[in-house]
């Protein structure tokens, strides 16, 4: 049945997909946001040990799980991954650097002879919070604000500005984009030391951030849907191919695909929900109503980028060189054996929520941290 189907249908599947994948990494960088929060939410080597320790047993899923999304841009949209990884990658290369960090700074801050100090791996795992997050947020903005590239006959990029990606960030909206994750996501950290940590003064202060948090994140959340709904979007003539600046694009992508819609009215309903479950009515699992609310914003940002028409990495510098899910995908034949091999998600993700049940069977303690020598 699967190889009955058609191209379209096929590049609308991964789509969906790799997008799936895209908002798992949006909610799980709380860890990148907790991380954020260690030099102010801790006091001492102890708290600092449990917050550390609380956000070390999930770290290498969030790494995973943006090594899978690029992973799966590459398989199903290689012409994407060819033209950003290979044009803009300075951007690439400074996100990818942020993550070197992070990984070493887990195995080493507490390591014997640790000639740095954990200070400086602290240091390490807050740049991965926000420089990480910022650079990714801004390039995810690129997906409605266009990057300066020209392909030729043959696919070659070539980057019109000597930065190769960088200058995303020096766009107010790219950048309002990138700091409305950045905050979202310690917003998210926040909420998971209350749920995940057992210490009354961590989880008050906790409470407060998240609150905190949310609230900086709503000037720059604001900033980007207005901008959506009142910008130019890139348009593609569904007869002729043709790339073209259209008004109100965006705004007539939400209407024309009411899934969008929704899934961005209901995501964000529940990211506010568990904000208040968490910070008013002190409950300790409004992670899980914001994580939720986090993959279905998610979700309709990249469906909003890349359905009805629309090319999710339009060029500024040469119109017709934007890319669409139509003219970036890969083969039939090879979205058809991804696929057979995607019906495996459903077991590996079970897999992952037993796992991540096993983990937070009980909440960790600053007991659990200074009895285990094998701590982070």
């Amino acid at each position: 049945m699967i190889g009955q189907l058609d191209l379209s249908t096929l590049q609308h599947i991964w789509w969906i997909i790799t997008s799936l994948v895209g908002s798992l990494f949006l909610f799980l960088t709380f860890v990148q946001g907790g991380q954020t929060l260690l030099l102010t939410l801790a006091k001492g080597d102890d708290e600092k040990s449990l917050v550390v320790n609380s956000l070390g047993t999930k770290w290498e899923i969030t790494f995973t799980t943006l090594v899978l999304f690029g992973g799966a841009l590459f398989a199903a949209f290689p012409k994407f991954y060819a033209t950003s990884f290979g044009g803009a990658y300075w951007v690439w290369m400074l996100i990818l650097f942020t993550f070197i960090i992070q990984a070493v700074s887990y195995e080493f801050r507490k390591k014997p002879n640790n000639f740095l100090g954990t200070t400086v791996y602290d240091v390490f795992l807050f740049i991965n919070g926000s420089v990480g997050i910022l650079l990714i947020g801004t390039a995810i903005g690129t997906f409605f604000t266009g990057s300066a590239f020209v392909l030729n006959e043959f696919n070659q990029v070539t980057w019109q500005t000597p930065l190769r990606g960088l200058e995303a960030a020096f766009n107010f909206f790219n950048l309002s984009m990138g700091l409305f994750f950045v905050f979202l996501a310690r917003t998210l950290g926040a909420m998971y030391f209350v749920n995940n940590i057992d210490h009354d003064r961590l989880t008050e202060k906790s409470r407060r951030s998240a609150w905190v948090n949310f609230l900086v994140s709503l000037p720059f959340l604001l900033y980007v849907l207005i901008s959506l709904l009142v910008m130019k979007g890139f348009a593609i003539n569904p007869e002729t191919g043709e790339v073209f600046m259209q008004k109100g694009k965006y705004l007539m992508n939400l209407f024309g695909c009411p899934v969008t819609l929704i899934l961005l009215l209901i995501g964000l309903i529940l990211v506010i929900y568990g904000v208040a479950v968490t910070y008013v009515q002190r409950k300790d699992h409004g992670i899980w109503f914001s994580g939720v609310g986090t993959v279905f914003t998610g979700l309709a940002i990249f469906f909003l980028a890349a359905f009805n028409n629309t090319p999710f990495y339009p060029s500024t510098a040469d119109l017709q060189s934007s890319l669409s899910i139509a003219n970036a995908s890969s083969s039939h034949y090879t979205l058809t054996a991804m696929t057979y091999i995607a019906l495996a998600i459903p077991f590996v993700l079970g897999y992952i929520v037993y796992v991540w049940k096993l983990m937070n069977i009980k909440k960790l303690s600053l007991a659990d941290v200074t009895s285990d020598d094998k701590a982070y």
